[in-house]
């Protein structure tokens, strides 16, 4: 019987080399220096926390991937190609809950297959995939303003997956939630990574989501921020905030991370 290749999981999946990002003041024409001689590689596959405190460049650096912003310096590659703009290989999910009030569930998550003109049985039936893996199944015709703050976020997340990205950037997308929601969502974006198995970059300024929901930790220094230190979290799922394992592992990643006040 022929065994079943498998695939090598690329360890340079993504890779920033020396990346700077500044910006000029406008008041005083000086310059304001965000991120500074950055080096990280994203593996293909895993879950990538940025871990570092606020205002810290943790959200340039997420943008700078995206393709929403270039860096002033250095160099961003995907899959051995330079970033340069957005792209649909690249799915973004955002804090403020960007989603179109005007559109219902089934709207929002199909609307950037819409946009790339795939019709409306194909487009339908992917969104209803992954309406159904976020939890929503039957919610497929509310508006917005129907659902809680957590089915929001679902519908984003649904939205970035439909679109079938090699990588999900996540900005912080359980920050405006509610503590009883966000632990549920910790679990579901769990749930979902290891049900897609796609790369996912997670930006969060919360040390205990940051070990709960990780595979590897980035902490990042405050501005002008790069690489502090990097930690692989092999504690099995489902992971408990009471396990010592757990409690030592955010012990020792709390006392490297810059504190702001």
């Amino acid at each position: 019987m022929q065994m079943e290749q498998t695939r090598e999981i690329d360890s340079k999946f993504i890779t920033l080399e020396h990346v700077c990002k500044e910006y000029d003041k406008v008041k005083d024409g000086g310059i304001f220096k965000v991120v500074k001689d950055l080096n990280i590689n994203v593996r293909e596959n895993e879950f990538l926390v940025l871990f570092g405190p606020g205002q810290c460049g943790k959200t340039t650096i997420l943008r700078m991937i995206a393709g929403f912003e270039e860096p002033t310096k250095g160099n961003i590659q995907m899959k051995g190609r330079e970033i340069h703009g957005p792209n649909p290989s690249r799915g973004m999910v955002f804090q403020n809950l960007a989603i179109f009030p005007w559109l219902t569930v089934m709207g929002n998550v199909e609307y950037g297959l819409k946009m790339k003109g795939i019709d409306k049985k194909t487009r339908q039936e992917r969104a209803r995939y992954y309406i159904k893996l976020v939890g929503l199944e039957g919610f497929e015709n509310h508006y917005p303003i129907q659902i809680s703050g957590g089915m929001k976020q679902r519908v984003g997340i649904a939205r970035a997956y439909c679109n079938e990205p090699d990588v999900i950037l996540m900005d912080e997308p359980f920050g405006a939630l509610d503590a009883q929601t966000r632990y549920l969502m910790q679990d579901e974006i769990i749930r979902i990574w290891q049900a897609e198995k796609r790369t996912v970059i997670f930006v969060t300024n919360n040390i205990e989501e940051a070990v709960y929901v990780a595979d590897r930790i980035v902490v990042i220094r405050n501005c002008p921020t790069n690489v502090k230190a990097e930690y692989e979290i092999n504690l099995p799922r489902p992971r408990s905030y009471i396990d010592p394992a757990f409690l030592e592992l955010r012990r020792k990643i709390n006392s490297v991370m810059d504190h702001t006040l």
